[in-house]
């Protein structure tokens, strides 16, 4: 039988659908005990906000460094652990970047929690970004600096253990533009949720928890193995660490000690440093 809330639930769907695919990515944070991940537009909005005057950043996508096969699901929809054995944390990453962050333990119990479905594994990852250049300095030195520029950011504002950023001058900018940051547009922000049992309110209560989120379903999904967390965190922390707290809260509000996975899904005021003042912000 058609009613009159047929075309309203399937705009509904078709909206959840652009929303989910809006997320791009979804990054690993940290090693594979963190059980932590971050949606590709939300780490790209903080890695834009930190180019410099003299580049601005055209498309920038976040990818594995090495070529391999996502996370899969279950035939029930619930994801398989992604985590590989031993720490593929090693050191420096190729281009002189910084050492991603060391796991940290489990707290909501043994092995690692499993992955939010198609999510990437743990492991390093590669920025590939398009800029353009002001013609008043050498390239190399705009892309070095640039570079950095990310790498610094991908590890202290997020957590993401950057091996490969590899860089693309499209053009030169034009007198007046150097002082913009990006080209892009800021992508919608993730649907706020209510915390209305005590597993989101503690998760809600983390510190630098702007609020949860729920863009894969329930802001709190418990599955009979797992529980996964979706929040939207402060520009002005790391986000692995705020999703670490966000674990340890949730481990300490639930009775049956199951592995805690987080996923962030926006970085709320990531176009400003810590203990900036306020700005424009970058979109993704």
């Amino acid at each position: 039988m058609t009613t009159a809330r047929g075309p309203r639930r399937a705009d509904g769907w078709t909206a959840g659908v652009r929303e989910r695919l809006g997320l791009g990515r979804l990054l690993p944070l940290g090693g594979p005990a963190d059980g932590v991940w971050i949606a590709e537009t939300a780490a790209a909005s903080v890695l834009r906000a930190a180019a410099r005057p003299g580049a601005v950043l055209g498309e920038l996508r976040i990818g594995l460094a090495e070529e391999a096969a996502p996370v899969e699901d279950t035939a029930e929809g619930d994801p398989v652990a992604g985590a590989a054995e031993g720490d593929p944390v090693a050191g420096a990453g190729a281009g002189g970047g910084p050492a991603g962050a060391r796991p940290s333990a489990d707290p909501g119990g043994p092995g690692s929690p499993p992955a939010p479905p198609s999510a990437l594994p743990p492991g390093p990852l590669r920025i590939e970004a398009e800029f353009a250049a002001a013609p008043d300095r050498p390239l190399p030195d705009t892309a070095a600096a640039l570079r950095a520029a990310l790498l610094t950011a991908a590890a202290a504002r997020l957590g993401l253990e950057i091996a490969e950023v590899d860089l693309t001058v499209t053009a030169l900018l034009e007198d007046g533009a150097s002082d913009q940051v990006t080209v892009a547009q800021a992508a919608p922000p993730a649907r706020v949720a209510e915390p209305e049992d005590p597993v989101a309110k503690a998760a809600a209560g983390a510190p630098g928890v702007v609020s949860l989120t729920r863009v894969l379903g329930s802001p709190v999904h418990t599955a009979r193995d797992h529980v996964r967390v979706e929040v939207a965190t402060a520009g002005d922390r790391r986000a692995l660490d705020v999703a670490r707290s966000v674990r340890t809260a949730v481990a300490a509000a639930t009775e049956e000690r199951l592995p805690v996975s987080v996923l962030v899904t926006d970085v709320v005021g990531a176009g400003r440093a810590p203990g900036a003042e306020p700005g424009r912000d970058s979109g993704v």
